[in-house]
């Protein structure tokens, strides 16, 4: 699907704010309501827009001890039980020496460490290099 600037000028407003009115929109965009309702609608529908969801404070929801950790494996079955994991936010599969990019939340290091030390006992995990958060400067969703 090719995007265009209106298309940008819709996608931008509703990355800052998804719960504005149309006519909110139509505002901030100086565009027609009926044309941004459609315009929604048709990235909707081409898949453009996946979802609209809430960013939430970490600290708020107790999440505020966030790791990323590089993990080299083994072929196996076990991506499921990482992808449905309440830790996992982000899951990548990358290039290089590592196979997998993970970005974990957790309540505090205890619960990390209960986390790192089942994780660790995976038959196909290899080796982790793991980064702990020091600053949050700039997390988008």
């Amino acid at each position: 699907m090719e995007i265009d600037g209106k298309d940008l000028a819709v996608i931008n407003v509703l990355k800052e704010n998804s719960r504005l009115a149309i006519r909110d929109i139509a505002k901030l965009t100086k565009l027609r309501p009926s044309t941004v309702h459609q315009r929604i609608l048709k990235l909707k529908e081409k898949g453009v827009i996946e979802k609209f969801t809430v960013k939430l404070d970490n600290k708020s929801v107790g999440e505020s001890f966030i790791v990323f950790m590089l993990v080299k494996t083994k072929p196996s079955a076990m991506l499921d039980r990482i992808v449905n994991d309440k830790h996992v936010k982000e899951f990548f599969g990358i290039t290089g020496e590592y196979d997998l990019f993970l970005k974990l939340k957790f309540r505090d290091v205890e619960e990390f460490n209960d986390f790192i030390i089942k994780f660790r006992k995976e038959s196909s995990i290899q080796t982790t290099l793991t980064m702990v958060v020091t600053a949050n400067v700039k997390e988008e969703i």
